[in-house]
């Protein structure tokens, strides 16, 4: 009898593993973990069941490498901008507007971070990954103070988590609740003028809970 031979993984490897990638944070996105289907993100990365359950191992899996690749993405960014070669003032002010720019530019982050939420960050949970990357912000954020502190332009005694999570809120809520928002207060959140103002005003909030009195 014949043994069956293992089919051999295509070349481009990397490639598909982007695509299945590509595919899942749409349809996780749209849907969530419950929602999303495994054949419709085959489907959608032009690839088979097969090939995402070599790769990631189950749902699950793929759920935990999106949400990896998400998180790792906007920490990466964050890395590029250089923040420590600028004055303190400009580097929280440009921090303030990559966060609000990212989040407007990448919507499906705030959507998989709301779905993570309600399962409890128990996929974010085994990734040293996400972990070690958000302790080089905030290390980083805790750095910029103190020399803003030094040169007499920022007080003494802010938490950079503290801080690194007040400037995630004030974007992450105004994206979030723009269709509630709408009609609670009869303004159309996503107008460019009101875009340009929250950040304007988020801009003011933030160097004004750091500068020195």
């Amino acid at each position: 009898m014949l043994k069956k031979t293992r089919e051999p993984m295509p070349r481009d490897a990397g490639q598909t593993r982007k695509r299945i990638l590509d595919a899942a944070t749409a349809e996780f996105a749209r849907k969530g973990l419950g929602g999303a289907r495994v054949d419709a993100i085959a489907a959608r990365a032009k690839s088979n069941k097969r090939m995402i359950y070599h790769y990631f191992g189950s749902k699950e899996g793929l759920f935990t490498a999106v949400l990896e690749n998400a998180y790792l993405g906007i920490r990466s960014a964050e890395q590029r901008l250089r923040l420590e070669e600028l004055e303190p003032e400009e580097a929280i002010a440009r921090l303030v507007r990559f966060t609000w720019n990212y989040y407007l530019a990448h919507p499906e982050f705030l959507t998989l971070v709301n779905s993570e939420n309600l399962h409890r960050a128990k996929h974010l949970k085994t990734s040293e990954a996400i972990r070690q990357s958000s302790g080089q912000l905030v290390a980083m954020v805790g750095r910029i103070l103190e020399r803003g502190v030094k040169a007499g332009v920022f007080r003494p005694g802010v938490d950079p988590v503290q801080l690194n999570i007040t400037i995630a809120a004030i974007g992450y809520y105004y994206f979030t609740n723009r269709f509630t928002g709408a009609i609670v207060y009869e303004r159309d959140y996503m107008a460019p003028a009101n875009l340009d103002a929250r950040l304007a005003f988020n801009l003011d909030t933030i160097l004004r809970l750091l500068k020195k009195d």
